[in-house]
């Protein structure tokens, strides 16, 4: 067994113990960067989509107590207030995700352009 001769991002050497004939672990192995950053980017985009989903449950089940009389519609009401403004924020940070995503891909393409 190898120990992986990546380096971290604080500039120490990687731990991570790799069977031969294997030279860096998965975070560390240039051949695999292109899909690391696939998978980045596809767990980015999933996480609004799940807080998305899960807001939308609890408005539902706040609307449905409140037309059934378990819920006071006043607290409702600010909570319901409450969770629209969590929506915009869920909202606002997939667009600046999707931003720095894509200039990224725009300095990439830029730096091929230059070389």
């Amino acid at each position: 067994m190898n120990q992986c001769s990546g380096i971290k991002r604080d500039g120490g050497r990687c731990t991570t113990v790799v069977s031969p004939p294997l030279e860096f672990c998965y975070q560390h192995d240039p051949a695999r960067e292109t899909e690391r950053r696939r998978n980045a980017s596809k767990a980015g985009k999933a996480r609004p989509s799940r807080e998305l989903q899960d807001i939308k449950t609890r408005l539902s089940q706040l609307a449905d107590d409140v037309l059934e009389g378990r819920a006071d519609r006043g607290r409702a009401a600010v909570a319901g207030q409450i969770l629209n403004v969590y929506i915009r924020a869920v909202s606002v940070e997939s667009k600046v995700k999707e931003l720095e995503e894509l200039e990224q891909r725009i300095e990439r393409l830029e730096q091929r352009r230059i070389a």
